[in-house]
């Protein structure tokens, strides 16, 4: 399963009902991933929310002026088709508007992080 894929589509379900906020299961990828979405302003907070199992992420949605901060998710690199980038070949989302989500050798990073470290990595989603 591609949980990646399931994290991304269970935000894009919840902004598209206008949820206050979305669970989803807790893994370390998950939380980094909101996490950089939280820095770059498109989800207002992320709370981890203890429980038997894994636990779950709670992501609270940000929206302003009614409209939903995140206009896109799409998922880039796939369980079946793994899309890598050089660090001179970083993508830019609609002319800079947007991120791309990269697993680099120093961790998760947006694509203009990638591109001042100097480094490539598996591009994992976009978000605009």
């Amino acid at each position: 399963m591609d949980t990646i894929g399931d994290f991304l589509t269970r935000v894009r379900n919840a902004l598209g009902a206008r949820h206050k906020y979305v669970d989803v299961p807790a893994s370390n990828l998950k939380f980094a991933m909101a996490e950089i979405m939280r820095e770059q302003g498109y989800i207002d907070s992320i709370e981890r929310i203890e429980d038997t199992k894994q636990g779950m992420l709670r992501v609270t949605l940000k929206y302003t002026n009614g409209q939903p901060a995140i206009m896109g998710l799409k998922r880039i690199s796939t369980p079946g088709l793994r899309r890598y980038t050089k660090a001179t070949e970083t993508p830019r989302v609609l002319s800079g508007l947007g991120i791309a989500i990269l697993s680099t050798p120093k961790g998760l990073m947006t694509d203009k992080q990638a591109r001042q470290a100097n480094v490539g990595g598996e591009v994992l989603c976009y978000v605009w």
